[in-house]
């Protein structure tokens, strides 16, 4: 069926198509039944996995930037991930870059992207996972209270990440107010956090990933994460997301950065800027490029931190994964989780269930 579906969307502009899948999508999580009747469709058995004290009910996620403000969790939850990842979210609403800024590169199985952080902003996103503040928010809208038992509302049926990032305008020497205004936001809202400084589509936001200002930035996370702790009665794990395109000296820099601010993880990796062997004729379009050209040197960058972090803390893939035999290599390098983006474009939501049956 996704065969016939994808001859429809590719004759839509990408960013088009995104969004009405993602529309379908949130309309899927707002009804029960039709949310019931999904599930069943895609429902993956039973293979729970257990990495930064949390228990995920299977290895593979959505990678960040599929849903951008959490709208549709509910729906993405029923195409059987054991967790989906939410953002990039940022501070204040920001527009991103303009248009046109997604590509798809069908020979190559690809897409370029240079979205850079649209984002409706932290406020937005709140009301999406807090069922109290989406309530208020209705309430002004529509003048009463609506009569539903807000409870039912928010049970994700997976574990939920959101992705952190920087406002466009915020200079690099102030980026860790937004990261810690972020944190503040969100540590009693999600599972875990992931701090987005890998990016290419951020002007300068790379620069973050050198050892220094990596440790300077993480170091103030970890001491504000201990304040919440205290005031949400549970630890939030934070993980870092790193570029597939730093050198082998940079990696391990930032690699010793995460570890000595005691991060709970490492997300390898994040879109690349490297052009390697493409064959279509938009492989000129700048921005990340996604999808099966990134899957060597994402196992790549996924070998050399596995080696490095040495079993210190787990490690998430990202990047490259279009099918089961992908995700189960990079499992089998000793990843914890694989997360998967691109891939479901060119093969549809069955790809989740078809990788899980497969592990």
């Amino acid at each position: 069926m996704y065969s016939l579906l994808r001859s429809v969307l590719f004759r839509l502009d990408p960013e088009r198509a995104h969004a009405l899948t993602l529309s379908a999508l949130r309309i899927t999580g707002s009804f029960a039944p039709l949310r019931w009747i999904v599930s069943q469709q895609f429902k993956t058995p039973p293979k729970p996995v257990h990495v930064f004290g949390l228990d995920f009910k299977n290895a593979v996620g959505l990678a960040a930037g599929y849903d951008k403000d959490g709208i549709a969790i509910k729906g993405l939850s029923a195409l059987g991930f054991g967790h989906v990842e939410i953002g990039t979210v940022t501070p204040k609403p920001q527009p991103g870059n303009p248009s046109p800024r997604v590509f798809r590169l069908l020979e190559d199985e690809a897409v370029i992207n240079r979205m850079g952080f649209p984002s409706r902003g932290a406020e937005f996103v709140q009301t999406q996972l807090n069922p109290k503040l989406h309530m208020n928010l209705v309430e002004r809208a529509v003048g009463f209270s609506p009569r539903k038992k807000v409870a039912d509302q928010w049970k994700w049926n997976t574990i939920l990440g959101v992705n952190l990032g920087k406002n466009k305008d915020t200079p690099n020497e102030e980026a860790v107010l937004d990261y810690l205004a972020l944190l503040q936001n969100f540590a009693g809202l999600a599972d875990y956090l992931t701090i987005n400084v890998s990016s290419p589509n951020t002007v300068g936001l790379r620069n973050l990933q050198g050892r220094e200002a990596l440790e300077r930035l993480l170091m103030q996370l970890n001491q504000q994460r201990l304040i919440e702790q205290t005031q949400h009665k549970k630890r939030i794990p934070i993980l870092v997301k790193l570029a597939p395109d730093l050198s082998a000296v940079e990696l391990d820099e930032a690699i010793e950065a995460i570890l000595r601010a005691k991060m709970d993880g490492i997300i390898v990796t994040n879109t690349t800027l490297g052009r390697e062997g493409l064959r279509s004729n938009q492989r000129g379009e700048s921005g990340g490029l996604s999808g099966s050209p990134l899957t060597v040197k994402s196992e790549a960058v996924l070998h050399q931190t596995i080696k490095r972090v040495n079993g210190e803390i787990p490690v998430v893939s990202a990047g490259g994964i279009m099918s089961p035999e992908d995700a189960k290599r990079r499992l089998d390098m000793g990843a914890a989780l694989v997360q998967v983006y691109t891939g479901l474009i060119y093969r549809g939501p069955g790809l989740v269930k078809e990788i899980v049956k497969a592990l």
